[in-house]
């Protein structure tokens, strides 16, 4: 008898003490009834009739993509937007969240513990779809891409707030835009380069008609010079100078103003 009361003496204390893990806290549960208060990581004395539920605090995954055993969903769970002009835009998305401690019991009591599949998943998708509709679908996947998601990141985190959530960071992964948009753009990006193009050139030869304008001036102003600067008697003597640096000039005959000869020999 004295073993029987030992034995069970040993159970109820064995029954009365739990283990929380590490990133992870305790909610007690009792007949239905849910302690509003938490249990912390390390030994926990509880009531042995009571039953642990655990939460786990630390920062968690969720990714819905279009790309197959990417995503936390093992398919196609890309979420399909309609954009401010009525086009059909593909989103991936990754959301940061974790769940609050203190929230822990209230989350146990509305929703449960698959509050990913509850909460988080619909309300990020609900989120997503109902801000695209501020967006064309050019803007959404080029000038306007960071404000839209910080404008999800907005929305979502008050909703995740209310229900006990933290949403610590949104990142829209990426955007499929339907292929003729595509098209669009290409083209867009194409003639804007063909414009930059034609730029270059035009100021290049702006730059080259700039340049032989001011050697043309260069070469007016050097005859310009020449024809005021020069005398007969000076285009004498240097005819005589360039004959005279011949080796086969002997004698140079040359009429001066007056129209009498000049003789000189270069020898």
């Amino acid at each position: 008898m004295t073993l029987i009361i030992v034995g069970i003496f040993v159970l109820l204390a064995a029954a009365s003490i739990v283990q929380i893990e590490p990133g992870m806290v305790g909610v007690k549960k009792l007949f239905g009834k849910v302690s509003n208060n938490t249990l912390e990581s390390g030994l926990n004395l509880i009531n042995p009739l009571a039953k642990v539920v655990t939460f786990d605090i630390k920062t968690e995954n969720y990714t819905m993509s279009g790309v197959q055993d990417e995503g936390t969903v093992q398919r196609d769970d890309a979420i399909h937007v309609l954009s401010a002009d009525g086009l059909d835009v593909i989103v991936d998305l990754t959301v940061l969240y974790k769940v609050i401690p203190s929230e822990a019991p209230r989350i146990l009591k509305e929703i449960g513990t698959d509050y990913k599949n509850v909460i988080v998943r619909p309300v990020c998708r609900t989120g997503i779809r109902d801000n695209a509709v501020y967006y064309d679908a050019v803007s959404l996947f080029s000038s306007k891409r960071e404000e839209f998601q910080d404008r999800i990141f907005k929305s979502i985190e008050s909703n995740f707030r209310d229900r006990g959530l933290m949403l610590e960071q949104l990142l829209v992964r990426n955007l499929t835009l339907p292929e003729s948009v595509k098209a669009a753009i290409e083209s867009k990006i194409n003639a804007e380069q063909e414009a930059q193009k034609m730029t270059f050139i035009l100021q290049k030869e702006r730059q080259e008609a700039e340049r032989k304008r001011v050697e043309a001036q260069g070469i007016a102003d050097y005859q310009k010079i020449l024809s005021s600067g020069l005398s007969d008697r000076l285009l004498q003597y240097e005819m005589i100078k360039a004959i005279s640096a011949s080796p086969n000039a002997k004698l140079i005959i040359m009429t001066n103003d007056k129209g009498l000869p000049i003789m000189v020999d270069t020898k």
